[in-house]
C-alpha cells in the first residue's frame, strides 16, 4: 500500500486549477519562501500519513459535482514532486478514475524526476518565485534553475501549464525582473495563461504560532496600479494574465 504524508485536503476547491477541483495539500517542502502562507508544511513529519486508495476514495465520490464543474484532482503542497512515488500512484489512480489532473509545483525537480509524472498530468502549475537566480535564492533559499529548466520541459513536451507569480512589494515586483520573466514566457505555445497572486499577510500567525521570525511584517499588499502596470507588461506580448 503506497502512502504519503498530507497536510489537508479541500473538497470543492475552485483557486487552483479549472473547475471545481478536489485538492490535496501534500507535506513537506524544500523552499522557505519569507512570503509562505503556509510554514506549517515545511516539515514532512508533521503531515497525515494517508494512502493512495484512501484518497482515491474520498475523491470518487466527488466525481458527480467535479465533472459538472469540469474540474478535476489538484495535488499541490508544500512540494508534492518531494513524495514522487506516492504521488505519483496517486495521478495513475486519479487518471483510471478518469479524473482530469493537475499538479502546483515550484518546479524544484530534477527532470527526469518529473518525467515520470507526466503521463498523468494534463496540467501544470507552475509557481515562478523569482526570475532573478540571486533574488530567488534569498527570497527561497534555492537556486531557481529547476523551474526554469521545467518550463523549457514542459514547452517541449507540449504539456499545457499555467504560471503563478505572488507579487510581493519589494521582493518580486521589480519592473526589470518582470520584464525578464515576460521574455521567458512570450512566446510559449504551451503557457495558458499567467496569474497574479498579490502578496497576502493571512498566515503570518502561522508563523508566530510556529516561533518562526516573520520578515515580512511591514510589507502591504500591492497597489492597484501597480498589478495593473505589471499586467500590462505580461499583455503587451499576448500573454493572457488574471489578477486574483
Amino acid at each position: 500500500m503506497t502512502t504519503g504524508y498530507i497536510h489537508s485536503v479541500e473538497s470543492f476547491g475552485t483557486q487552483d486549477g479549472p473547475g471545481i477541483r478536489y485538492v490535496i495539500f501534500t507535506q513537506g517542502c524544500p523552499l522557505r519562501c519569507k512570503y509562505c502562507h503556509n510554514p506549517d508544511t515545511w516539515d514532512l513529519s508533521e503531515g497525515q500519513e494517508m494512502s493512495v486508495e484512501d484518497l482515491i476514495d474520498k475523491v470518487i465520490k466527488c466525481k458527480p459535482y467535479i465533472n459538472r464543474g469540469e474540474g478535476g484532482l489538484t495535488v499541490s503542497g508544500g512540494e508534492p514532486t518531494l513524495q514522487l512515488d506516492f504521488v505519483l500512484e496517486l495521478l495513475r489512480r486519479s487518471k483510471e478514475e478518469g479524473i482530469h489532473n493537475a499538479l502546483d509545483t515550484s518546479g524544484y525537480v530534477q527532470i527526469s524526476d518529473f518525467a515520470k509524472l507526466m503521463p498523468y498530468l494534463d496540467l501544470v502549475l507552475l509557481d515562478i518565485k523569482q526570475i532573478n537566480k540571486d533574488k530567488h535564492q534569498e527570497l527561497t533559499g534555492v537556486d531557481n534553475q529547476r523551474t526554469l529548466d521545467l518550463v523549457n520541459f514542459l514547452e517541449e513536451k507540449k504539456k499545457p501549464f499555467w504560471v503563478r507569480y505572488v507579487v510581493v512589494p519589494g521582493l518580486t515586483d521589480n519592473l526589470e525582473d518582470i520584464k525578464a520573466l515576460v521574455n521567458k514566457l512570450t512566446g510559449l505555445e504551451q503557457l495558458e495563461k499567467v496569474q497574479l497572486l498579490p502578496y497576502h499577510q493571512l498566515g503570518v500567525h502561522k508563523w508566530k504560532e510556529l516561533d518562526l521570525e516573520y520578515e515580512l511584517e511591514d510589507v502591504e499588499p500591492p497597489s492597484k496600479r501597480k498589478l495593473r502596470q505589471i499586467k500590462g507588461l505580461f499583455e503587451k506580448e499576448g500573454i493572457r494574465v488574471e489578477t486574483k
